[in-house]
């Protein structure tokens, strides 16, 4: 079960998911989204950008969007560690960083083990989250990392890969 797959009764998934913590929280996004993980370094900031687009890197050629997920969801200001990490995702046909606190383990999720998202109302925006996932006594916060990306408040993804 390697990869993610849809069920039939809606869009709740199931498979592998690359688990990371943001503040408090733990997320899960889908394994196979993910190129590489690589340790924090400071990116070339880009006048304008939105205050979570932290900037550019290059990563072997290719300039990658860093986007830190603690300052898009509000999560007060960041600190960078040791354990601070950039996960690489393949977005589309763009690649993108994303920052998190920690990255803490790949865990496979079983339709059984994965809770639709609740209804929490207008005043915030859930489009990207598509379930709840427990295993043990860890819930994942799983995160459609396509549909957040590309989400029109994101601006600079979808320009970018716009003038690709």
């Amino acid at each position: 079960m390697s990869n993610v797959s849809e069920l039939q009764t809606g869009s709740t998934i199931a498979g592998e998911f690359l688990a990371f913590t943001l503040g408090q929280e733990e997320y899960g996004i889908d394994i196979q989204k993910v190129s590489e993980i690589r340790s924090y370094e400071t990116p070339t900031r880009i006048a304008n950008a939105p205050e979570f687009v932290k900037g550019v890197i290059n990563l072997r050629g290719i300039i990658v969007p860093i986007v830190d997920m603690r300052i898009k969801f509000n999560l007060g200001t960041p600190t960078y560690d040791q354990f601070t990490v950039v996960i690489i995702l393949n977005i589309g046909h763009r690649v993108v960083g994303m920052v998190v606190d920690r990255v803490s383990d790949v865990t496979t999720l079983t339709h059984e083990q994965i809770k639709p998202a609740p209804e929490i109302g207008s005043a915030m925006n859930t489009d990207h989250i598509v379930g709840l996932g427990t295993v043990d006594e860890r819930m994942l916060i799983l995160v459609d990392i396509d549909k957040l990306m590309t989400s029109a408040d994101m601006g600079l993804i979808e320009t970018t890969a716009l003038a690709a």
